[in-house]
Formats: C-alpha cells, structure tokens, sequence
C-alpha cells in the first residue's frame, strides 16, 4: 500500500491548482471560439466550454491515475527477510529489507518498540536487529515495517512472528552476603547506577558502528548460562542475563564488535564494567574486569583489548560476563553470533 501526504493540510494548493488549470482551459476554449477570456452568454458556447472542460479533465485524472500505478508497481518491489536462530525468549531476528535505493527512513514497529533501520552493505539493503526479551510471553507478535522515501510518500508492510516459550535452568551460587541483601549506605549508590544504565540503553544511535561478523571477546572457557534462573545463597533473584566466560585473571578482552564506548565504570553488581555502543540500540557489555583499557568516548575496532579478566563485583572467580542489549531487551549474545553480516 502506498501512502501519499497531503500537499496541503487545508487544501489551499489544490484549490489554486484546480483555478488555473480552468483558467487556462477557459483561455483555450475561448480563443477557439473567438473570445478570448471573455463572458461567454450563448448557451451552445457554453455546452461546448464545458464539454472541452471535462474532456481536459479527464485526461488529467487519467495521467495521475497512471502516474500512482507506476509508482506503485515500482514500491511493490519492496522485499523482506527475517534472519534468526530460533524464536524463543532472549532471542534476536534480523530484519532486512531489499530493493530500494531511494529510502529516506525506514523503521519496525515491534512489541511496542520502534527499532530504526540501518544501511547494509548491499545496494538498497536495510536492517534492523529485534529482541526478543528473555521475559517475553508465547504468542504471535507482529512486525510493522514502515518505509519513507525521499519523494516524501510511504509504505508500510505487516508481518507476524510466532514465538514458543523456553525454559531455563536453576542455578544456585554462594557470593558475599553483602551482593546478596546491600547494606543501606550503598541502596542510593545502586540505584543511581540503575538509572544511569537505563538511560545508557536508551540511546538509538540511528546507523549502525558494526564490523562484520560479532567475536567472542575472550578466549576462555564458555558457559552457556544465559537465562538461568538464579538463587544467591538461596534467595531468588533476577535472571541470567549475558554468558560467563573463564579465564585467568589479567588475560585480555576484546571488543565484539566496532562501536563507541559508553560506559567505563565501576558498579556495585557488575564489578568494572565496559559498554559498547554499536548503533541502532545495540549495546554488548563486559563485567568483572580487574582492569579498563579503554575510557569513555573511545571509539575502538573489532577485537581491539578494552580491558582484562577480573573477579570484581558480585562473582564467585575470576570470569568474563558477556552481555548483549538491544534497547534494554535482554538477549542471548550466541544468537547475535549466528546472524550473518555483511563485511
């Protein structure tokens, strides 16, 4: 469906259109009657005046008609692709769109998130990344893709996704009581740093800073862990929300992916932490360093040392917790891996 703006809220440039284009069919009617712009009182004149009138007419509305068929016929040539692991909570879908040069804006409308749509490396090619936060219920979900174009009309194109419940495993781990229920003098602290976060993942840098492909960050031992369903000393707490990576301490980590660091900071829970802004809402994060090798600001290349293993924060050893964040949706990182990118 093609969609075209009004040229005026209150139809001023219709009506000025409409007034001289009769003001010219008058002027041509005349003449060939010999009046020329004057008032025309026999009434076989004016039949004819007005027959030429709605002749003219016609062939206008006609030319217009063609004109929105065309165009439509070249929208029409819109494609897209969804790209995914699986359709579980804690997932992610790729969604592209193909064939197009002329896009000024394209975006998804998903679960009540707009998620804006990137160039990709191929002529006409845009994409997005779509969570599928870990505490998403079963159902089906649609996919509202809205495209501008620089003539300044429209489309748009409705999909449905089908997602299946998942579950997860419990985990039970032994910290420091202190991570476990914090002592009043650091609740302020914690919740500062909260909303810092929020407001981090709330960032839409509108194109994307990827590289290619997404690495492992570090070269330890992986534990697929994410979405475990945690108790700490045996009180019930948040989820899993990233993988946990062993290593020994001091060994280096690397960035995902090219991006802009955000966040080079201390925090309560997560220990000294490292987030990468890697555009169009897409945040990979990195906990527990002993050491930063990066700052705030930094721009840094696809496998470029941001800092080293550490056991800060609430741990129980020395590990690398990696995290991917998509708007705030929590998401398994292997499925950002599985996803194809263009180099």
């Amino acid at each position: 469906m093609i969609l075209e703006e009004p040229l005026g809220s209150d139809g001023s440039i219709g009506r000025f259109r409409l007034g001289l284009f009769l003001e010219l069919a008058i002027e041509i009617v005349g003449a060939d009657l010999g009046y020329s712009r004057q008032i025309l009182y026999n009434r076989n004149d004016m039949c004819k005046v007005l027959m030429s009138l709605w002749v003219c007419l016609c062939v206008v509305v006609f030319a217009f008609s063609q004109n929105k068929n065309q165009g439509e016929k070249a929208r029409s040539e819109i494609r897209t692709h969804q790209e995914f692991r699986a359709l579980n909570p804690g997932e992610i879908v790729k969604v592209s769109l193909f064939g197009q040069s002329d896009v000024k804006k394209a975006q998804v409308l998903f679960n009540g998130k707009t998620y804006p749509m990137g160039k990709g490396k191929t002529q006409g090619e845009y994409f997005a990344l779509v969570g599928l936060d870990l505490g998403i219920g079963p159902g089906m979900y649609p996919l509202k893709y809205t495209v501008v174009f620089n003539d300044g009309q429209y489309t748009q194109k409705e999909e449905r996704i089908v997602v299946a419940a998942k579950d997860y495993p419990v985990k039970k781990l032994w910290v420091e009581e202190k991570f476990v229920t914090p002592p009043k003098k650091v609740l302020r602290r914690i919740e500062e740093e909260s909303q810092i976060l929020k407001s981090l993942y709330a960032i839409l840098t509108p194109e994307w800073l990827g590289d290619g492909v997404f690495i492992i960050p570090s070269e330890g031992e992986v534990v697929p862990n994410f979405g475990e369903r945690r108790f700490f000393n045996n009180k019930p707490r948040s989820s899993h929300s990233g993988v946990d990576i062993s290593s020994p301490l001091g060994a280096p980590v690397k960035a995902s992916n090219t991006g802009k660091v955000v966040l080079a900071s201390d925090l309560y829970f997560a220990g000294k932490t490292v987030i990468i802004d890697h555009g169009l809402g897409v945040f990979s994060l990195y906990c527990h360093f002993s050491r930063f090798r990066v700052q705030r600001g930094d721009y840094v290349q696809k496998g470029d040392v941001i800092g080293e293993i550490g056991s800060t924060g609430r741990v129980t050893g020395p590990h690398l917790h990696w995290g991917i964040k998509i708007q705030g949706s929590r998401v398994d990182p292997f499925s950002l891996l599985s996803l194809s990118f263009s180099p």
